[in-house]
């Protein structure tokens, strides 16, 4: 495309100002985001005051410390940055429909046929100035034809390609670059090479149309997007500028560093395409409805959900979506706004499914002087998928009725979740452990499966299980004739065992710093059968225990 434009945006400290927003505000000192490279703690993030105390990125965070010693530092959250980057990136959708992130600090906005809406290219970068410093943000554009040549204006405008390295002399560049020498006035021979100046000012980020090759030219290879170790090796040859690799055989460059760097050539040249491709956007699911007249009863409203949640449950058939979680808003003639919310246990496109927990929960909306609109919005969808079963009848039939046990399970739920809240219902699942109490674990049942098929015990264990009581006997391993327990004697009348556990030697778990155990099915002088057990001692003393009745 002749015509294409390409805002690449930049945001140098994006993770430390964040933080900045969050709560240590504009004047909080120099502050500092700690990432870890390895075993390592460094600087992955800075504010300007810690940039002007000489802390910069990718330093050790001991080095951080000790050249400025009221550096603040806080943890690095990729995600809550990214997310963050995301909100940018709805931002940035002002300018231009066709926006993508470059993580973690980039956007990349196409403007073609857009900058005139904004009064020119250079008008538009104003405004995204002014709206980043209105935010807190420090932002650095650049404007080119490529998506490669924007990146690099962003970020090397007005940057000069220094040496690899002091007193990198031209006795040590490369033989093809040494026929060069005479025409660098400078130069004397074995003498430093000079830094090289840049043509364009610092400045001047908008390189005009058909002007990539001039604007990229005085720039550092590294404006190319090229690994470091393949930047360092050119700068040994003395190829630091974008000009020098320009000016050099193609098919040597290939042989020499791989094709990698051919075409990022290409790509910041207009060459090879790099197209814009901007985030899909997700998915919203919502249905509305107005009134002529304000609505105040309970059955015009769920006269009006069953209008609305025939085409709510068709859009999310159409995405192949089933909701989770859904709000009703109701929207008074007062402008004020009255919002229930439901949750399912499981993703349901079925109107017969979700009317019945929407009708639960009319009762909290206050109509006022009328309601005027009622409006569905699914907050939280999952995809579900048509279920058939196959087969023979008889198992086709034993599926079907399976499938339609767990809906109606999952409708008690959702109706139970209504009234108490999902997370209040919860079920067990078999854990793998030899510990007795540490047999199963507690789910949510809104967001688990039924258990399948519990494992057995080696020993029956007992169906009312707590934590271990004390119990009055003799100390010894041998079990009583008789015994003391919640104030009142009880007479042994047949015991089973003993059946031995130990604990998990790799856990430090309190309640089993008594040692290694052997449990007794006793059976008492009444009937009771109580779970016994003897603590041989080991960070406790020894002794008798109850830990559970059988039925």
């Amino acid at each position: 495309m002749p015509n294409r434009r390409i805002l690449s945006l930049w945001f140098p400290r994006l993770a430390a100002e964040r933080a900045m927003r969050l709560g240590a505000g504009p004047a909080c000192g120099p502050l500092a985001i700690v990432g870890e490279t390895g075993n390592m703690q460094v600087v992955a993030s800075l504010n300007a005051a810690a940039q002007a105390a000489g802390v910069h990125r990718g330093q050790p965070m001991r080095d951080a410390h000790a050249m400025c010693a009221g550096l603040i530092t806080r943890a690095q959250d990729p995600l809550a940055e990214a997310a963050f980057l995301t909100a940018l990136r709805r931002w940035a959708g002002k300018f231009s429909p066709w926006v993508a992130q470059e993580v973690p600090d980039g956007l990349i906005v196409d403007l073609t046929g857009c900058a005139h809406l904004f009064g020119g290219e250079a008008a538009l970068v104003e405004v995204v100035r002014t709206d980043c410093a209105d935010l807190g943000l420090t932002v650095q554009a650049g404007v080119a034809d490529t998506l490669g040549a924007a990146w690099a204006l962003a970020r090397f405008a007005g940057t000069e390609a220094g040496p690899d390295r002091n007193g990198d002399a031209i006795d040590q560049e490369a033989r093809a670059t040494r026929s060069r020498a005479g025409k660098r006035r400078h130069w004397t021979r074995g003498g430093a090479a000079p830094a090289l100046a840049v043509t364009a000012p610092a400045g001047r980020r908008i390189a005009p149309p058909g002007q990539g090759y001039t604007a990229l030219s005085p720039l550092p290879v590294a404006a190319l997007r090229l690994p470091p170790d393949m930047v360092s090796q050119l700068g040994r040859l003395g190829l630091r500028r974008v000009g020098d690799l320009l000016g050099q055989p193609r098919a040597a460059l290939a042989r020499r560093f791989g094709r990698g760097l051919v075409l990022r050539l290409d790509q910041a040249m207009g060459s090879a395409p790099e197209p814009v491709a901007p985030a899909r956007a997700p998915d919203h699911f919502a249905v509305r409805m107005s009134f002529p007249d304000p609505i105040g009863l309970e059955e015009d409203i769920l006269a009006g959900l069953d209008r609305m949640l025939p085409r709510f449950c068709a859009q999310l058939a159409a995405r192949g979506q089933g909701v989770r979680a859904l709000r009703l808003e109701a929207w008074r003639s007062d402008q004020n706004r009255q919002v229930v919310r439901i949750g399912l246990a499981r993703p349901a496109r079925d109107a017969d499914r979700i009317r019945p927990l929407l009708a639960m929960k009319l009762e909290r909306i206050d109509p006022g002087f009328g309601i005027d609109t009622l409006r569905l919005v699914a907050e939280a969808t999952e995809p579900l998928h048509d279920r058939q079963p196959v087969g023979h009848r008889e198992a086709g039939d034993a599926v079907a009725r399976r499938l339609a046990g767990h809906t109606v399970l999952d409708d008690l739920i959702g109706r139970l979740g209504a009234r108490v809240g999902l997370e209040a219902i919860t079920r067990l699942h078999p854990a793998s452990s030899h510990i007795p109490e540490k047999t199963a674990k507690v789910l949510a049942a809104a967001w688990s499966d039924p258990a399948g098929d519990w494992p057995a015990p080696p020993l029956p264990r007992p169906l009312l299980l707590w934590r271990p009581e004390p119990v009055q006997a003799p100390d010894v391993p041998m079990l009583p004739a008789g015994f003391r327990w919640r104030g009142r004697v009880w007479e042994l009348g047949q015991g089973t065992g003993p059946e031995r556990i130990a604990p998990e030697w790799w856990l430090d778990d309190a309640a089993w710093r008594s040692g290694v155990r052997d449990y007794w099915v006793v059976t008492t002088a009444c009937g009771d059968r109580l779970w016994l057990f003897y603590a041989h001692g080991a960070a406790m003393s020894s002794g008798w225990f109850c830990q559970g009745r059988f039925a």
